[in-house]
């Protein structure tokens, strides 16, 4: 059985339960710009990419001048004014915990602006597990697998041994891209049919689940 030395994580949807305030930015962002609200199901599914993608995937035929206020309202909303809650998921910080006193490498690749992901990691406190974290500011959007060629790099772990866990078929897709091992988790965006289009090794509803299931691959 292969052993792990890295396990890449993605952030919204796989380890923080944001979904919620992440459609209502979306949606109070769009009202603002004046730009079609679209429900919830719509919204959600560009969740991963990084902002300028997702709007552009929301709204195929914005001008530049309407992503780019769309970004600037979406973010003001999510870290300023939102008032829908969000939270780890349950057993998320006890995963880390044990994954890193086991001495694995632990990172996250996540589709947040970096603005965004400090200050929610800063918050949640849960930053203090990651030896390394990758933005699509200082990187490119998924599913290019540039985020995850710099963590390797950086951490001086081959391909072979590292392993990436998300929730979305951006994640996987990226991962698959340059031949890494990936779990996939469906208590976030996408729903397990799609996800098992990009070969996940295993495939997993909870944290629980899934901590036990690396506990005996590291």
């Amino acid at each position: 059985m292969k052993k792990y030395q890295l396990v890449i994580f993605d952030w919204d949807g796989t380890l923080m339960n944001s979904e919620g305030r992440i459609v209502a930015s979306i949606q109070a962002a769009a009202e603002r710009c004046g730009l079609p609200v679209l429900s919830d199901e719509e919204s959600k599914q560009i969740i991963g990419l990084s902002l300028e993608k997702a709007i552009l995937g929301l709204y195929p035929d914005a001008e530049q001048s309407q992503v780019e206020a769309m970004a600037q309202a979406y973010t003001q909303c999510f870290l300023e004014e939102c008032e829908v809650e969000m939270e780890a998921f349950d057993g998320a910080e006890a995963m880390l915990y044990n994954l890193r006193n086991q001495g694995v490498k632990l990172a996250i690749a996540t589709g947040k602006s970096r603005k965004g992901l400090d200050q929610v990691l800063a918050e949640c406190g849960l930053g203090v597990y990651f030896d390394i974290t990758r933005t699509p500011v200082e990187s490119a959007s998924k599913p290019d697998p540039l985020m995850l060629e710099q963590i390797l790099e950086a951490l001086d772990v081959s391909v072979e041994h590292a392993l990436m866990v998300g929730d979305t078929t951006f994640d996987l897709e990226m991962a698959r891209n340059i031949n890494m091992d990936r779990v996939a988790l469906s208590h976030g965006v996408h729903d397990s049919h799609e996800l098992d289009v990009h070969e996940p090794l295993a495939h997993f509803d909870d944290l629980q689940a899934l901590h036990g299931w690396l506990m005996t691959r590291i």
